[in-house]
């Protein structure tokens, strides 16, 4: 399978990308795009299924883009994450299989679904978690026949799959999108046409607090108001947990999803969470980790890996709300954060005054300009850990440069795409770091994405 999670055959010598194909699978299928040397094909029929197909869980699975392994069983799920993994260190970053210090990745155990409810139990089909998911973003459309739906973007496409009662996320997001949509149809209101640029509704974001229980829900709104908000609003809030209703607006004639500007309408403009110990406080264009079991495990390897005593200097490079840098102050002397979002430094200063964390400071800006301007400036000064947890882009080889120039005695790469981050790792060891433990950890069960925790040390010689 590939990284997206299709299945690679072949044909007399001619490969075909079979999308909801699985490893093992025997099927018949339909090539639909033909390239010269590769070409995209649909399953018609399984002639023989593999050892690892399961029947999906969800009805939607096969034309929704959001969970592409679905049909492939947990075990086997957590393999092919692993291989990936594995398989870019040694093709992109070019470490050796045999000396590749990986540990086996960790998933998520059956039984701790953090928003499994009553309701949900009894559902059969697929393997492995479900019910995990602490936020989603839903696109709101009108089906060919008129009717407004709403749901999730079938793959590499902005055609809506209608998909009520996803099975990832929390069951109460159906009871806040079938309010939404009543709302709508009651008073008429819109949903947005990309290929028109006109109607109000483009997507609701809804957040929920795993541990304090409380819901925030954003409308994205393609205009400066919302006709009739207070009615919605009153809705919302009837619902148990219901903590903060806003909108963002989003005029832009773009696929990404928020705007700039947030309305609160009632409640707090933000939801609270714990992670261990801490208290954090997020609002709607906060990045904050959408499986909450599961990053408990990977910040813990965070901070395990960090190895602090309590008189470290450290750098959390792209620290959003600040989540791994209160973990880290809690056992360090000092801790920088820098993030490119002002709403999220907000949120990251708040949070260290929420929890009593005085030794820590946050800068506004990208990491590749704010920490190079730093290191010019305080040159001698020391610094010990650098953590950075990038995008799936990676890391600008500016900002990579400045982090060797720094000299840490550690760094620690928190990556959600291990592709740029073989390429990273190839770069810090190509100067002076080496690899000391690789840890994939499943965040994401029934679909492609994998997150690692790597831990470099500093060659002794360099």
């Amino acid at each position: 399978m590939n990284e997206q999670g299709e299945g690679i055959g072949r044909v007399n010598g001619y490969t075909l990308f079979i999308k909801d194909a699985v490893i093992g699978d025997r099927i018949e299928g339909k090539v639909v795009k033909a390239k010269k040397h590769y070409g995209y094909g649909r399953v018609l029929s399984i002639l023989e299924p593999s050892p690892f197909r399961v029947t999906p869980r969800c009805p939607a699975a096969a034309p929704c883009g959001g969970c592409q392994l679905q049909a492939m069983s947990y075990e086997r799920q957590l393999q092919f994450k692993e291989d990936k993994v594995r398989n870019h260190l040694v093709r992109i970053g070019g470490f050796s299989e045999d000396s590749l210090p990986m540990e086996p990745i960790l998933g998520m155990e059956i039984g701790e679904e953090p928003f499994s409810e009553k309701e949900t139990r009894g559902e059969t089909g697929g393997s492995g978690p479900f019910h995990y998911r602490n936020k989603g973003q839903f696109p709101f459309g009108r089906a060919k026949d008129g009717r407004i739906v709403y749901g999730f973007y079938a793959g590499r496409t902005h055609s809506i799959v209608e998909a009520e009662g996803c099975c990832l996320g929390a069951p109460v997001c159906e009871k806040i999108l079938q309010t939404i949509k009543r709302f709508m149809e009651e008073y008429h209101i819109e949903p947005y046409n990309e290929e028109t640029h006109s109607g109000l509704i483009r997507h609701a974001l809804i957040r929920t607090g795993y541990h304090t229980g409380e819901i925030m829900v954003c409308l994205v709104i393609n205009g400066d108001r919302l006709p009739r908000a207070q009615v919605l609003t009153d809705r919302l809030m009837e619902i148990k947990g219901m903590a903060s209703v806003s909108v963002n607006i989003n005029r832009e004639r773009t696929n990404v999803i928020l705007g700039e500007k947030v309305v609160c309408l009632s409640g707090l403009p933000y939801i609270t969470d714990r992670i261990g110990a801490l208290t954090y406080k997020i609002s709607p264009q906060s990045f904050y980790q959408v499986n909450p079991v599961q990053t408990e495990k990977l910040y813990g390897k965070v901070l395990e890996y960090a190895g602090l005593t309590g008189s470290e200097t450290v750098w959390d490079l792209y620290c959003g709300i600040g989540t791994i840098s209160l973990f880290l102050a809690q056992r360090a002397k000092q801790v920088f954060g820098v993030e490119i979002v002002p709403a999220a430094i907000e949120n990251a200063r708040e949070n260290a005054k929420l929890n009593g964390i005085p030794n820590t400071e946050f800068f506004v800006g990208k990491a590749e300009e704010v920490v190079p301007r730093w290191y010019e400036e305080h040159e001698e000064a020391s610094v010990d850990v650098i953590v950075v947890d990038p995008p799936r882009k990676g890391c600008d080889e500016t900002l990579l440069k400045t982090m060797v120039q720094m000299r840490p005695g550690k760094i620690i790469y928190v990556s959600c795409d291990s592709a740029t981050l073989a390429r990273d790792l190839k770069y810090l060891c190509e100067e002076a770091y080496r690899v000391e433990k690789v840890q994939p950890v499943d965040m994401f069960p029934q679909g492609v994405h994998c997150e690692v925790c790597v831990e470099l040390g500093r060659n002794k010689t360099i």
